[in-house]
């Protein structure tokens, strides 16, 4: 249940080799052993994207890859980290004075904003310090968000070393929040996901209030994940930001020509949500209203009737303020189309018609589609990765996550999936110019997994 908190088990570590091999490397380097274990899973989103922003539902699921984190709370109040992985750096600093540097997004930032997230939460000054051994197996910068699971396992862990206890969608709220520490202006789905998952089943993730309901796939079917290779990172780069705030500009602009009270909106769902018309209305509104060449800021603040220094103060955020260019028109269509998009997939999924699982790939290439033409959010290489997917035997493929890289999802008929694994292998990453190092995580078949959740040694 949503209500309630994320779950603890109690699990014989000996019997889990990578909980295992976690201990042990927890003993050398900290001398101690773990109290308890957190773990929090990655997503793959399969239709909604760059729409939880915007205030829309989004589908995703959880994978089984993860952020695993083993836990000593300690008398002083110094907070240790450390990565199994040799190319994340150890870090410390005193739990009361969390300090995040947004220019940099290093690994140990993203621990601190699910730290500084519950620690504000709370309103607590005096907190006890803790030694912190993260192990991920979620590819970084690929899109399956093993950023958000960081800062939810981060989350989870200084909740569970407080004694406190929240509910799986406070826990989710806060999380989302906290991670803006960072600089990235993100929705919601990806700290909903990771708590509120469940094992077998897709969720569709509501917003205002956040609530996630079953989406059950469909049977003869295998969704499959692969990674393009090119690394993406929202908080490094400017494109994330710079989409979420056209998508600002596009509301108010589409609230003012409506007559609604536009410097209290923020999100395009607000503007449906106050007129009460449907997501295709909406549609024929943005195409009356905006226009498909692009606006500068001055065309914007004519638009709303205010100066260039209310406009970068008041409404850009401080790394979008030098923005010369304004999509507003492509970045409007794309998230109302996306957003009907998501219905019709959960809609069909409940009917269950006999060609579900092509009527569900069209959808999907639809979604590819609006997301390299107008959202302008792939590149050449995923799109060359959409292609070979489709060529092979999926119904439908496109970009996941943010985009600009990281990974494909494609939805392949279950009898076709080994010959399809085969061949995308051959043709994207033994074929490519890029000479790539193919590891298991970079193309496989995945299912449903389970949230966010606690381990004690038993």
């Amino acid at each position: 249940m949503a209500s309630e908190g994320p779950a603890t088990r109690r699990v014989q570590v000996a019997e889990h080799p990578r909980l295992l091999k976690l201990k042990e490397m927890f003993n050398s380097k900290f001398g101690s052993t773990p109290k308890f274990y957190v773990r929090a899973p990655g997503r793959v989103n399969i239709i909604g994207e760059h729409i939880d922003y915007c205030g829309y539902s989004v589908l995703p699921m959880a994978v089984e890859q993860d952020m695993l984190i083993a836990v000593e709370p300690v008398k002083t109040q110094t907070l240790q980290l450390a990565n199994t992985n040799p190319l994340y750096p150890d870090f410390s600093t005193s739990a009361n004075n969390i300090q995040i540097d947004k220019t940099k997004p290093l690994w140990h930032n993203y621990f601190l904003c699910g730290f500084k997230g519950i620690q504000e939460h709370f309103g607590l000054s005096n907190l006890t310090g803790m030694n912190c051994l993260v192990d991920g197996n979620i590819p970084p910068s690929s899109g399956l968000s093993s950023s958000s699971a960081l800062v939810c396992c981060a989350g989870l862990v200084t909740l569970t070393v407080l004694g406190m206890n929240l509910s799986k969608v406070e826990l989710a709220e806060i999380c989302a929040k906290s991670e803006r520490y960072i600089g990235t202006e993100g929705g919601g789905m990806d700290q909903s996901i990771s708590f509120l998952a469940e094992e077998g089943t897709a969720k569709l993730i509501e917003f205002s209030p956040l609530r996630a309901t079953d989406v059950k796939l469909p049977n003869g079917a295998v969704f499959v994940i692969a990674n393009s290779c090119v690394a993406m990172n929202k908080a490094a780069t400017s494109h994330f930001n710079i989409r979420v705030m056209e998508c600002r500009l596009a509301a108010k602009l589409l609230a003012k020509y409506k007559g609604l009270q536009w410097d209290k909106i923020l999100r395009l769902e607000e503007v449906q949500a106050k007129l009460d018309i449907s997501l295709e209305e909406m549609l024929g509104i943005v195409e009356e209203t905006l226009h498909p060449e692009p606006y500068s800021p001055e065309e914007v603040c004519r638009g709303l009737g205010i100066s260039l220094q209310e406009l970068r103060t008041q409404i850009l955020s401080p790394n979008t303020q030098d923005v010369l260019i304004f999509k507003l028109y492509q970045r409007a269509k794309h998230v109302y189309s996306e957003a009907a998009r998501v219905l019709q997939f959960k809609k069909i999924c409940e009917e269950a018609p006999e060609n579900m699982v092509q009527l569900l790939g069209e959808l999907m290439n639809q979604s590819h589609v609006s997301c390299r033409d107008m959202y302008e959010c792939s590149c050449p290489e995923l799109d060359q990765l959409v292609d070979v997917c489709r060529k092979f035997g999926a119904q439908g493929s496109r970009l996941t996550g943010a985009g600009w890289g990281g990974c494909t999802v494609s939805i392949v008929p279950a009898d076709k999936l080994s010959s399809f694994l085969a061949n995308v292998h051959e043709a994207y990453y033994q074929r490519s110019d890029r000479k790539l190092t193919f590891e298991k995580q970079n193309l496989f078949a995945t299912k449903p997994g389970g949230g966010a959740l606690v381990f004690l040694e038993a």
